[in-house]
C-alpha cells in the first residue's frame, strides 16, 4: 500500500504541474523564470518525494564497513583481504529469487517470443541436469524440483550468471510496464507478441508505440503531448545483480550492531555470536541457515532434524538478518556482479567497490539521434570507443575488467587453462549454500564459477540502487528538527 501510495502522490504531481494547476509557479533561482509554465517555453520540474520501493525489495541504507575476511583463512588463498569500504544505499531482495518467479519469467519468454524466436526461451531454461551425480540418486530432482508445486518457493538453481542477468532486465520492464499500467499511462497488452513488447529502455528513447491509455500534458508549445520521462521520477532504475561490495554489506547486517557510529560486535555469519544455532530461550539450539554439518549430514536425525531441509529450503525461511534479508548465510550461494580476481580487495576504490565496468553507449541510427531496437523489441548497446573519450581523465576506453591487475588487451596474467583458471568470465560467488560447511556462510568468504555454467548449489537474487537522498527525505527533515 505503501508503494502505491507514493507512486500515486509522484503522478499526481507530474500530472498537476502539466495540467498548471499550480496557483503559485516556482521559479527559478538563477534567471528569475517560472518553472512548469507553458507560457514562458513550459520548462518542468517535478517535486520529488521519495524513491518507490520495488517489489520484493527491502531498502539497505548504506555506510561504511570492513569488507573481507571475518573468520580464518583456512584456504589460505589470501583473497578476501580485509579492508575499509563504504557503499550506497540501495535496495536487495528480501528472498532468493524462487523457482515460481523464475517460471513466470520463462512462460512470458515462451508467450512472447515463443512462436517465432523459440530459442529466446530455451536459452532461458534452466540447467535441471545439475542435479545429477555419479554415485547418488537425484534423479527425481531433474525432473521435479523447477516445477513441481512443492518447490514453488524454493530457491532456482541451475541458472548461470547470464541468465540471472537476464532475469534481472525481464523484471526491470515488466515492473516499469505495470507502474505504467497502475498509474493509467499504459494499458493492459496480455497480446504482446516479439518486438511489441514493453522494455524500459524502448519507451524512455522514444521507440514504444504499444497500448498508450493517456499521454502526458507536453507544456511545451511546440507540442501537445509526451511520454513519461526519467525526469517525472515515475520509472524505477533497473534490477541488476548486486555487486560484491552490496552483497557482503547487506549479509553482514552491522545496522543492528551499531551505535553513534560504532560497531560493538564484530560477527562472523550474518546473525550475531560466534555459532550457528539460535539461543533465543524460545528456539534454543535450533539451527540459523540451511547448511551441511558435517560428512553425511545434510539435515540431522530424524525426529529434530536439525535444519529441517535436506538440499534447499523455501526462501523465507530461518530469521531474517538486522536488514530483513532471508538466507543470506545457507540455502543456496548467490552470483554477483563482480569479475573474479584474488588481489580486487587490494584494487578497487573504496566507495562502493567493484570489478567488471564495461562502459556502453546505445547504438544510434544513420541520423545519430533515435536508438536502434533489435528484433526482440531491445534497444542495442555498443562499447565506448577510445576515440570518442579523448581528453578524459576518469577513463580512456571501455573495458576496465583487468584494471589494476595486468591493463594489457590480451591479459597474460589470466588466461584459462594456462596460467590460471581464472579469466573475465570468472564471477564471484558469495554466501554458503545447502552443500557446503559452516565456513562458506561468513560474509567475506568468496569463490568464483565461470558464467557460462549452473550448478544446484548456486543461485541469485536481484539490487536495485537507491536515487537521492540515502535514507529518505522525512528522516532528514526529523534530524534538522
Amino acid at each position: 500500500m505503501k508503494n502505491k501510495f507514493i507512486g500515486k502522490i509522484a503522478i499526481a504531481s507530474a500530472l498537476m504541474l502539466v495540467a498548471g494547476t499550480s496557483c503559485k509557479k516556482e521559479r527559478s533561482s538563477v534567471t528569475g523564470w517560472n518553472y512548469n509554465d507553458e507560457k514562458n517555453g513550459g520548462f518542468e520540474v517535478t517535486p520529488y518525494t521519495e524513491q518507490e520501493t520495488g517489489p520484493g525489495l527491502v531498502l539497505i541504507e548504506g555506510g561504511t564497513f570492513t569488507m573481507g575476511r571475518t573468520e580464518q583463512e583456512v584456504a589460505y588463498n589470501w583473497d578476501n583481504i580485509p579492508r575499509r569500504v563504504t557503499v550506497s544505499s540501495f535496495y536487495m531482495d528480501e528472498t532468493e529469487v524462487a523457482n515460481v518467479h523464475y517460471l513466470e519469467y520463462l512462460y512470458w519468454l515462451d508467450r512472447v517470443f515463443g512462436t517465432d524466436y523459440p530459442e529466446v526461451y530455451k536459452k532461458a531454461l534452466p540447467d535441471t541436469l545439475v542435479w545429477r551425480s555419479k554415485l547418488a540418486y537425484n534423479e527425481p530432482m531433474v525432473e521435479l524440483y523447477l516445477r513441481h508445486p512443492a518447490y514453488q518457493y524454493y530457491p532456482v538453481v541451475g541458472v548461470n550468471w547470464l541468465q540471472a542477468n537476464d532475469f534481472a532486465a525481464w523484471r526491470t520492464d515488466r515492473v516499469n510496464e505495470q507502474i505504467l499500467i497502475r498509474e493509467g499511462i499504459l494499458r493492459v497488452n496480455p497480446a504482446q507478441v516479439n518486438e511489441d513488447n514493453f522494455n524500459s529502455d524502448a519507451y524512455l528513447a522514444g521507440q514504444y508505440e504499444g497500448l498508450v491509455k493517456s499521454n502526458l500534458r507536453d507544456l511545451n508549445p511546440n507540442r501537445d503531448t509526451r511520454k513519461v520521462r526519467m525526469e517525472d521520477g515515475i520509472l524505477l532504475p533497473r534490477y541488476e545483480l548486486p555487486t560484491e561490495a552490496q552483497w557482503e554489506y547487506a549479509a553482514s547486517g552491522l545496522i543492528g550492531n551499531t551505535m553513534f557510529e560504532r560497531v560493538t560486535d564484530r560477527k562472523i555469519y550474518p546473525w550475531n555470536g560466534h555459532g550457528v544455532r539460535e539461543d533465543d530461550e524460545k528456539y534454543r539450539g535450533e539451527m540459523l541457515g540451511n547448511f551441511k554439518r558435517g560428512r553425511g549430514d545434510n539435515m540431522g536425525t530424524a525426529g529434530k532434524l536439525n535444519d529441517n531441509a535436506d538440499i534447499s529450503a523455501p526462501v523465507v525461511s530461518y530469521m531474517p538478518n538486522d536488514f530483513g534479508l532471508y538466507n543470506m548465510g545457507g540455502n543456496v550461494s548467490e552470483w554477483v556482479k563482480d569479475v573474479y580476481r584474488p588481489l580486487s580487495p587490494e584494487d578497487m576504490d573504496d566507495f562502493n567497490s567493484y570489478r567488471g565496468n564495461v562502459f556502453v553507449t546505445q547504438l544510434l541510427d544513420e541520423e545519430g539521434q533515435t536508438a536502434e531496437k533489435d528484433s526482440l523489441g531491445r534497444i542495442v548497446y555498443r562499447e565506448v570507443g577510445e576515440t570518442e573519450n579523448v581528453g578524459r581523465r576518469n577513463y580512456t576506453k571501455s573495458d576496465y575488467i583487468n584494471a589494476e591487475d595486468g591493463d594489457e588487451p590480451d591479459n597474460v596474467e589470466y588466461k584459462y587453462s594456462g596460467t590460471t583458471l581464472i579469466d573475465d568470465n570468472a564471477h564471484v560467488v558469495k554466501g554458503g549454500s545447502w552443500k557446503d560447511r559452516a565456513y562458506w556462510m561468513s560474509p567475506g568468504a568468496r569463490r568464483y564459477y565461470d558464467q557460462a555454467q549452473a550448478t544446484d548449489w548456486i543461485g541469485f537474487r536481484c539490487s536495485m540502487i537507491r536515487v537521492g537522498s540515502p535514507v529518505g527525505f522525512k528522516k532528514n527533515k526529523k534530524k534538522k528538527g
